[in-house]
């Protein structure tokens, strides 16, 4: 059934998931290893231009923890999206694809269903918090009350 929405990308292998998290975090950027070990550096992580190469380019399969920890801080994610078959891949899809519809306006709100007792988890409150103010302090941000819609106005799936 399509409800309008994407389906999930196959993310199976090491360089699939590292080409899609280039894609989603540098839209419309050409990012070389250098470029992209240098931004892990910064982070006070370390990954060398050509191991990255290599992983995109399939040599590389089975790095360590290390390397994969160096991914995630590259890339700002979790780094147990790029262990083989991870259990945070769809969390990590399904936020970028959050982040990317907000950045281009198709939700401007946020409102939540079906909530257990004591409401949302306070990691995603805060999530979620963080992500309005950052919308509220960039120029050319609209008005308190001035938004239009919100993650609610869609269809909901029963």
């Amino acid at each position: 059934m399509d409800n309008g929405e994407e389906s999930a990308p196959e993310l199976r292998t090491l360089q699939q998931k590292v080409e899609y998290m280039v894609e989603e975090t540098f839209p419309g950027q050409k990012i070389s290893g250098r470029v992209f070990a240098d931004l892990v550096r910064e982070r006070g992580g370390s990954l060398s231009h050509s191991y990255f190469s290599n992983i995109l380019a399939g040599k590389v399969t089975q790095p360590s923890e290390d390397i994969l920890k160096a991914l995630g801080l590259g890339f700002g994610v979790d780094w147990r999206f790029f262990k083989e078959e991870s259990e945070v891949v769809d969390d990590v899809v399904a936020g970028l694809r959050f982040l990317a519809k907000r950045r281009t306006g198709e939700i401007s709100g946020l409102a939540g269903r079906g909530l257990a007792d004591d409401g949302l988890p306070p990691e995603l409150l805060q999530f979620a918090l963080s992500l309005l103010e950052d919308s509220k302090n960039r120029p050319g941000a609209p008005a308190d009350g001035e938004g239009s819609g919100s993650a609610a106005d869609g269809p909901s799936a029963q």
